[in-house]
C-alpha cells in the first residue's frame, strides 16, 4: 500500500475505494500522552485507571458511608458484590476466621480489575486497561510480596524456604528435583502467570473486538455491505462475549491470589 493511501480507520475508507485495510495489532495499544502534570505524561490509559479508581472509592463510599437497616438500591448492590467476594472466593479458600482480614485487599482486587476490563465495552472508553501489561504486573506484584512475605511470617524463615520448595524428606533422591521446581514455580511461574493470564485475555479479546469493528466499517461499501453485516453481528457477539469475559477473569485473578495466600499460610512440612 502506498503512502498517499488511507488505512482502514479513516473515515472515508472502504473495501474498493482504493485504499488498504490495516488489521490492529501493536499499535492499537500505544497512545499518545494527552496532558502532563508535575513532569508526569498521562495517557489515555492512566487516564481510565485515574477514574476507574475514583468511580470504585465513590460507589463503596455512597453504598457504606451511611449503611440503613433496610438497604436502598446504592447499598445493596454494594452489599451483594461485596458479600459475593467474601463468601464466595475467600471465605471458601481461606474460612472466615483466617479469611476475614484479607476480605478488603480481595473485594478491592476484584473490582478494580473489572472495571479496568469494562472499559473496553464502555462508549468513548473503549478500551481495556489491563490489556496492557504493566497494570496486570502491578497488580500480580502486590499479591506476590504479600504471599512471600505471608509465607516466611507464618512459618518462619527455614519453615517459609520449605514451604516454597515443597521440602518433603519421605521424597528421598527426587527431593533436590521436586525442591528446584517448586521454586521455580512458586518464586518466578506464579507472579508470571498470573500477570499474564489476564493481560492476554484482555489483548486478545480487545484486538477481536477492534479487528470486527474496523471491518465492519471497512466494507461498508457496495457488495461489501453484505460482509459488513455478518462483521457487525460478529462485533456485537464479541462485546456479549466480552462482557462475559471481562467478570470471568477478574473472578480468576482473585480466586488465584486467594489460593496464593491460602499456601502461605499452610505449615511447612
Amino acid at each position: 500500500m502506498s503512502a498517499d493511501q488511507m488505512l482502514a480507520f479513516e473515515t472515508d475508507c472502504h473495501i474498493f475505494s482504493g485504499c488498504g485495510f490495516e488489521a490492529p495489532g501493536v499499535h492499537s495499544f500505544i497512545f499518545k500522552p494527552l496532558f502532563t502534570v508535575g513532569g508526569i505524561e498521562f495517557d489515555k490509559t492512566m487516564l481510565l485507571a485515574l477514574v476507574g479508581t475514583v468511580a470504585i472509592v465513590w460507589f463503596f463510599w455512597a453504598a457504606f458511608a451511611r449503611p440503613k437497616l433496610v438497604p436502598g438500591k446504592l447499598q445493596m448492590v454494594g452489599e451483594a458484590g461485596y458479600d459475593f467476594i467474601r463468601r464466595g472466593v475467600v471465605y471458601e479458600g481461606l474460612g472466615k476466621k483466617e479469611g476475614e482480614k484479607y476480605v478488603p485487599l480481595i473485594v478491592s482486587l476484584f473490582f478494580f480489575v473489572w472495571i479496568m476490563n469494562m472499559w473496553a465495552v464502555i462508549p468513548l472508553a473503549q478500551f481495556p486497561v489491563t490489556s496492557v501489561i504493566s497494570y496486570p504486573a502491578a497488580l500480580a506484584l502486590i499479591v506476590y510480596v504479600l504471599y512471600i512475605s505471608l509465607t516466611f511470617k507464618r512459618n518462619g524463615f527455614v519453615g517459609g524456604w520449605k514451604n516454597l520448595s515443597g521440602y518433603d524428606k519421605s521424597l528421598g533422591a527426587v527431593l533436590p528435583l521436586i525442591m528446584f521446581l517448586e521454586l521455580f514455580q512458586n518464586l518466578l511461574v506464579r507472579p508470571f502467570t498470573h500477570a499474564v493470564r489476564l493481560f492476554a485475555n484482555m489483548f486478545a479479546g480487545h484486538t477481536l473486538l477492534l479487528l470486527f469493528t474496523l471491518a465492519t466499517w471497512y466494507l461498508l461499501n457496495g457488495f461489501g455491505i453484505l460482509y459488513s453485516g455478518v462483521s457487525f453481528i460478529m462485533t456485537v457477539l464479541m462485546v456479549a462475549f466480552e462482557l462475559f469475559i471481562q467478570a470471568v477473569q477478574a473472578y480468576v485473578f482473585v480466586l488465584l491470589a486467594t489460593n496464593y495466600i491460602q499456601g502461605a499460610l499452610s505449615e511447612s512440612h
